[in-house]
């Protein structure tokens, strides 16, 4: 997904109304000639145990990976940026969006699936009730209604989203939403089946219960050791999957993750260590996978909780830190310093970093002490905090380098935690920390994919920051009529977040991969995404 041409795409849509009749759509894609193995499963780190598989209880790509094998949205957006149709077969836009779907869709127990199924899924998102870490998602795409239902003072069934039959979905907007149909693309937007969940609730993602909408279907999980995705004979475009079964791991160890890749017993790593990645680069070249990523690794502190509710002490803490030794040392595999929640190019824009990031380091680290100085603290009174992030080499080490350099430079003590990832994410819900380890992989190719979680009462925001200055930055930008004002709008809110810095961004991703040579079809997209469906085991 290439940064101009989502919204490019999209801006033409809205203009014109186009209707998309394409039904080409990427699958696997296997060149002629190419022998194939007679075994066609795949074996994947996901990195850790899923929080859930219920699409509307979950935030990661922990989940993601997996809900996007076993369920379908109406669109999706291919590597080169072009939006291809899914549960949609076309759409056009006359004031309101029309999407008509597939004829003969069915989940993968047979019965057919119906636009009063994403009307439902979307109203269960949006609905207070369900809790849902995505809750704002569908008020940052304009619909109808959202904002207000997800703030309680809506009923759900009042959101903007209608079905005109079992085969026609119409979507109202509030206002035109440039980034509209890559939005959609979100797993968070898949189509659920009410009649399951009413009947077992909380229990529909066993597998006993379990129905999907895309090429995967779950047939087994065995908590903190393995989950199976068998082949969805029903899928509508099955004819173009190849992989018959796909097992994703949760090993949370890096190097257990290697160990067991040189083993021959994973295809594909979830990633690669830090300490081995120069090593594996002149040893097995031709195994490692290394591509750009739209994702930025930051500290999320709670702006609610004292120090961290004067701007002075956060800013002070992102000015210590040496950023360009923790990407080129600490980490050394092509990722950038960060000094931008959001990404230095996105969505066709350019964003600029804070003033202070161009200047040297010794005035960074005395303008540092001085706003500590001001909020309090010094020599006889140091900041001390806990850091938290969960458990990883990978983490561990950046945790130990950044408190390396806080004591260093400033004086602070950064008292270093961890816990599993889903007991991490409880706890950053509940507010129970100081600071913490987080990460943003966007949603869609536009920068209010990671602002939006800086808003006031978004779901996102666990930060707690609230800046009404930067409220209307965000709508300003989602009003503005062209790209280069969207992006002066961008640049007040990240210059805002430069200031008051909810959170301290360290270093912008790229995604590194074993791959076993004879797995075909392994293309990341710009969002990290890898999906089965286009896969395929070559012959060895």
């Amino acid at each position: 997904m290439k940064p101009h041409h989502h919204n490019h795409i999209t801006r033409i849509m809205l203009a014109t109304g186009l209707v998309c009749l394409s039904t080409v759509v990427s699958a696997a894609n296997v060149p002629e000639g190419t022998a194939l193995a007679e075994k066609q499963e795949l074996v994947r780190n996901n990195g850790s145990e899923p929080a859930s598989l219920d699409p509307h209880k979950v935030e990661s790509d922990v989940e993601f990976n997996i809900i996007s094998d076993m369920f379908d949205g109406l669109v999706a957006v291919k590597p080169d940026g072009t939006i291809e149709p899914r549960l949609a077969a076309s759409w056009e836009n006359n004031g309101s969006w029309i999407f008509h779907l597939r004829e003969g869709i069915t989940w993968s127990n047979g019965t057919p699936i119906t636009a009063q199924d994403i009307v439902w899924s979307w109203q269960r998102l949006v609905d207070p009730k369900t809790a849902s870490p995505y809750a704002s998602y569908l008020g940052s795409i304009h619909v109808v209604n959202a904002s207000l239902i997800a703030e309680g003072k809506k009923a759900p069934d009042s959101l903007g989203v209608k079905a005109l039959d079992d085969k026609t979905l119409e979507i109202t907007l509030t206002q035109p939403t440039a980034s509209f149909l890559p939005m959609l693309a979100h797993p968070s937007l898949v189509a659920l089946d009410k009649t399951l969940i009413t009947r077992f609730a909380e229990k529909w993602t066993k597998p006993e219960h379990f129905v999907s909408s895309g090429p995967y279907t779950l047939s087994e999980w065995v908590v903190n050791e393995r989950i199976v995705g068998k082949r969805n004979p029903r899928y509508w475009d099955d004819s173009h999957t190849v992989i018959n079964k796909v097992t994703y791991l949760p090993i949370a160890s890096e190097a257990a993750d290697v160990n067991r890749y040189k083993a021959g017993e994973i295809d594909i790593t979830s990633t690669v260590p830090i300490n081995q990645f120069a090593l594996l680069k002149k040893t097995m070249p031709d195994q490692l996978n290394v591509s750009p990523h739209l994702a930025t690794y930051y500290y999320e502190f709670n702006t609610t909780r004292a120090p961290f509710n004067d701007a002075r002490v956060r800013r002070a803490l992102n000015m210590a830190l040496d950023k360009e030794i923790i990407a080129e040392k600490v980490l050394g595999q092509g990722q950038r310093p960060a000094w931008l929640v959001s990404q230095p190019e996105i969505g066709g824009i350019v964003l600029k970093n804070p003033e202070y990031a161009s200047w040297p380091r010794e005035k960074r680290i005395n303008e540092a002490k001085k706003l500590l100085t001001e909020a309090g603290f010094g020599v006889n009174h140091p900041l001390s905090f806990n850091l938290l992030y969960n458990t990883s080499e990978s983490h561990q080490r950046i945790a130990i380098a950044a408190a390396s350099m806080w004591k260093k430079n400033i004086g602070v003590e950064a008292r270093l935690q961890n816990q599993e990832w889903k007991t991490m994410l409880d706890t950053k819900h509940s507010g129970e920390f100081d600071a913490v380890r987080y990460a943003w992989i966007a949603d869609y190719d536009d920068a209010t994919t990671f602002l939006n979680n800086f808003r006031t009462g978004d779901s996102g925001n666990t930060s707690r920051y609230s800046n009404p200055d930067y409220d209307k930055a965000l709508r300003d930008a989602a009003m503005a009529t062209d790209l280069a004002q969207r992006g002066r709008d961008y640049q007040r809110a990240e210059d805002l977040l430069g200031q008051d810095v909810p959170a301290i961004p360290l270093y912008h991703y790229v995604r590194a991969h074993l791959v076993k040579p004879w797995v075909g079809g392994f293309t990341p997209d710009r969002l990290g995404y890898y999906f089965t469906k286009d896969m395929y085991i070559k012959k060895h």
